[in-house]
């Protein structure tokens, strides 16, 4: 596996500054969560591994709502812990020396609920029957201690033991599932380095079933992730499945149809899926949006109705997986390359459905942005705004300005190397432009950033690409 080295440190990020440390990075974590779902209550055993990045003395981790019991740091007890505005801070017997290795052993319990924030409330929900997580930016410490920050990629082990008629959903390969009594426990394995907020845990009345039972009978693909291989996207069938309730497995399986399709669209476009499956969990409740994790999404029911509106979301969060999960931002700022990617993945399927033209959709963002405020700089779009739709929108057609200049050859070259040269990486806006000075011949002597920062760092929409 490979991961892009960070050339500066983006701890503590400008967007959400009090998250992460820079002191320490974690590159395991092993999760056992004991969950009772009638009185939402959590109990947690975590052990963090990984190294000192500086020497220090105290280190914090981020957890918001849950009471820590028991911390030990390298086998040690430390001299002191408290907690307050959603840290652990951790006061070592002795300092250790950057290079060093580390492991934090916590112990936390209680009632765990959203952090809520600019964008809302983020991170641990209860649903109508069951639990949903959902991160995105800084709601990981909503269930357990971790250095909550993009680029801290690591390795995960989830073991969740619940009240027993429950699936328990996380990131991964399901690789234990035991039944005792009352509870049952799922253990799951993300080998492929996840930041925290795309660590997720599902839990409802859940049936598991293949979507395309003919391309995913046999055993599961190997993770591609560890060889940096198969940038074509040629490769074994993916295992697709669907996490749903009985009474709306049907539905699920009609608007999830042509998921197997946009996998091999995506495939070619984007390069080799970058996971070992992709699992979409339905839940009962209605959501307003759907939601991505790690080699996984999660859609609401409200989102099996047929059309174009939710086929599109569909093909959104398939395309996070390379965009957003497998190359993952360094730093909040530069979200676009998320977002911008995904949006125009859904062109891209509307183009090869047989629907719209990618040229069409383009078009119809460019005349919605031309009649909006332009005040922001999608580059570098602020806290507030960094999830507004003009990043969505216009990230994407910072991409269609691109394929216009360069062509679909060069273009979707230039795709598929920025997914394979970073495949489980930490990514910024620099290293996407400089790949397209390495990758293309761009036309009237233009480079990458003179063709893409009008797009990227002026408020003003610039006129719309080609004819």
């Amino acid at each position: 596996m490979t991961a892009t080295p960070p050339d500066s440190n983006p701890v503590p990020d400008r967007y959400l500054p009090t998250n992460g440390s820079a002191d320490f990075a974690v590159t395991r974590y092993d999760l056992e969560l004991e969950c009772k779902l009638a009185a939402n209550r959590l109990a947690g055993h975590a052990l963090l591994s990984g190294h000192m990045v500086r020497g220090c003395g105290i280190l914090e981790l981020d957890l918001s709502g849950l009471q820590a019991s028991r911390v030990q740091v390298n086998g040690q007890r430390p001299r002191r812990m408290v907690q307050r505005a959603g840290k652990l801070i951790i006061t070592l017997r002795d300092p250790l020396p950057a290079g060093a290795a580390l492991t934090i052993d916590v112990r936390y319990e209680g009632n765990p609920a959203p952090v809520n924030g600019l964008w809302g409330d983020v991170g641990w929900e209860e649903l109508t029957d069951g639990v949903l997580v959902a991160a995105q930016p800084n709601g990981a410490s909503s269930w357990f201690p971790c250095n909550d920050h993009p680029s801290q990629k690591a390795s995960y082990r989830i073991s969740v033991s619940t009240d027993a008629g429950y699936r328990a959903v996380a990131n991964g390969a399901l690789v234990a599932h035991t039944r005792r009594s009352s509870r049952e426990t799922w253990v799951y394995e993300m080998n492929a380095p996840m930041a925290t907020y795309l660590a997720t845990l599902q839990i409802g009345r859940y049936g598991l079933h293949s979507l395309f039972p003919a391309l995913t009978d046999g055993p599961a693909a190997p993770d591609p992730g560890s060889s940096g291989t198969g940038s074509s996207g040629t490769a074994e069938p993916v295992p697709q499945m669907v996490a749903v309730s009985g009474q709306l497995r049907h539905r699920a399986e009609a608007a999830l149809a042509s998921q197997q399709r946009m996998m091999e669209v995506f495939g070619r476009c984007f390069g080799l899926y970058p996971f070992g499956r992709y699992t979409v969990v339905v839940t009962e409740d209605e959501l307003e949006i759907p939601l991505e994790a790690q080699s996984l999404s999660i859609i609401g029911r409200n989102h099996l109705e047929p059309g174009w509106e939710n086929q599109r979301l569909i093909a959104h969060e398939l395309a996070h997986q390379w965009f957003g999960n497998s190359l993952t931002l360094r730093q909040w700022r530069d979200i676009w390359l998320h977002e911008g990617f995904a949006c125009y993945a859904e062109w891209i399927w509307s183009e090869a459905s047989g629907a719209a033209t990618a040229a069409s959709r383009a078009r119809i963002a460019w005349r919605k942005l031309s009649s909006q405020p332009q005040d922001i700089a999608i580059g570098d779009p602020g806290a507030a705004r960094m999830f507004d739709d003009r990043v969505y929108q216009r990230g994407a057609l910072t991409l269609h300005a691109l394929r216009t200049a360069v062509g679909d050859t060069d273009f979707f070259r230039i795709l598929r190397r920025w997914t394979a040269q970073h495949r489980h990486g930490s990514v910024e806006t620099s290293m996407f432009l400089s790949l397209v000075d390495e990758e293309s011949d761009i036309p009237r002597g233009l480079s990458a950033r003179g063709l893409l920062e009008p797009w990227l760092y002026r408020t003003e929409l610039p006129a719309f690409p080609g004819k």
